[in-house]
């Protein structure tokens, strides 16, 4: 029997490698499509998540009002909890299959998370619906939409990656007034329902624009043991946990801290949403210095001034217009410190590990996200109301974390000055 050589076609390579990704182009036409779906993206699903201050203080007075502020921050912290750990697996499949299958399957079970939510009214089926299936698909939404971000883009990256987390911060700002403008005149069911059909278009739109400039590969490990054997990327994934302690803190809490000064429910929403707006200057301005002054430069600072911001002006606001400045800076380096995490993860890793690089690190990080609000509800419990001991709980954590990244900047270049 003649073989393929013989009859002059070229043998066939049963296993052949994957190809190699194409010339890097900084950006391009699919680079620059795949932040606007990512942007749309993750207005859907963060903006969502960053939004869970008007449930609290919604659940706190109609559903649950005999929960305390704790248990009922368990449900937005099981939500993070289970975004967060989703990311060693979502990061996985990424580097499989590309963005898009995992796009439409993030935007099918949020969009499904919304609809029972608006049906729930027991403490366990908001935990489930609220909790554990959003967070499936805020991760399924969120993750592939950073990593492919990332791949389009190296000199400009944390430019990138911030405007496409900006769209986290629009969303917080949008959905806090929607949802308050719905609760009063739809009710709760329908306002859900209505921010439901909305993350369903978004989530529509981001699977359609979201791209991977790498081809699909064989995924690696569950556990990639030398990154974990990495000094840097381990000491930054620390600091990020203890960070994570105490920044989802004040957007749990301010909402119910500003209804306690006798602010007005329509104004107390507003400060959530005046947060958030804060952060979508502090996602995008950053980021652009970030490229030109170094991203862990811009990253340490930010994480420490949140929490000066809140040991010095939210410890002792007593009135609106404190509350209203408080949030305001806090938001903006909040902000600075979503978008620069992944550029900064990036940085201290190559290009074909990014995307289990990040998903590793929220996947380790998720514990801490788990804990950080119910412990500072216990605290505001066992204070029977008084915010200091929440407030001084989330600054020392956010200081702490600061900290321990800066030791990532020292050992990269120990001059504190130098471009890192």
């Amino acid at each position: 029997m003649s073989s393929s050589s013989d009859n002059g076609l070229p043998p066939v390579d049963t296993e052949k490698p994957p190809a190699p990704p194409p010339p890097f182009i900084e950006g391009g036409l699919q680079g620059y499509m795949t932040v606007l779906g990512a942007f749309v993206a993750l207005f859907a699903a963060f903006g969502q998540s960053m939004a869970f201050g008007s449930f609290q203080l919604w659940y706190s007075q109609n559903q649950l009002v005999d929960y305390t502020a704790s248990e009922i921050s368990w449900i937005g912290s099981v939500q993070l909890w289970v975004f967060f750990i989703s990311g060693g697996v979502v990061g996985r499949l990424f580097d499989a299959y590309g963005p898009t299958l995992l796009l439409a399957s993030g935007t099918i079970i949020l969009t499904f998370s919304l609809m029972m939510t608006s049906l729930a009214a027991k403490y366990y089926e908001l935990i489930l619906a609220q909790g554990v299936v959003f967070g499936i698909g805020f991760g399924l939404l969120f993750f592939p939409s950073m990593s492919a971000t990332a791949t389009h883009f190296m000199k400009y990256r944390a430019t990138a990656l911030g405007v496409a987390v900006a769209g986290s911060s629009v969303g917080g700002v949008v959905f806090p007034i929607m949802l308050q403008q719905l609760f009063n005149k739809v009710g709760f069911g329908w306002a859900v329902r209505i921010s439901a059909f909305v993350c369903l278009a978004c989530g529509i739109i981001a699977t359609a624009l979201v791209s991977s400039r790498l081809p699909k590969r064989k995924p690696g490990p569950w556990i990639d043991v030398s990154s974990l054997k990495d000094a840097n990327y381990a000491i930054f994934v620390l600091g990020s946990a203890l960070s994570c302690l105490g920044i989802f803190v004040p957007m749990y809490y301010i909402v119910q801290y500003a209804e306690g000064y006798h602010v007005s429910q329509t104004l107390a929403f507003g400060v959530l949403s005046i947060m958030n707006a804060g952060s979508v200057f502090g996602r995008i301005v950053p980021s652009i210095m970030a490229d030109r002054v170094g991203r862990f430069n811009m990253l340490v600072p930010s994480t420490a001034l949140m929490g000066v911001f809140t040991l010095a002006l939210w410890l002792h606001a007593d009135n609106l217009a404190t509350i209203i400045t408080y949030s305001v800076f806090f938001g903006f380096f909040s902000g600075s410190w979503f978008a620069l995490q992944s550029s900064c993860i990036a940085q201290i890793s190559k290009m074909e590990k990014i995307g289990v690089r990040m998903g590793m690190a929220y996947s380790l990080v998720s514990f801490a996200a788990l804990v950080g609000e119910p412990i500072a509800g216990a605290i505001l419990t066992r204070d029977n109301a008084n915010y200091t001991g929440l407030i001084v709980f989330t600054g020392v954590s956010l200081l702490l974390g600061s900290l321990v990244t800066l030791v990532v900047k020292l050992r990269i270049n120990g001059s504190l000055l130098a471009r890192v």
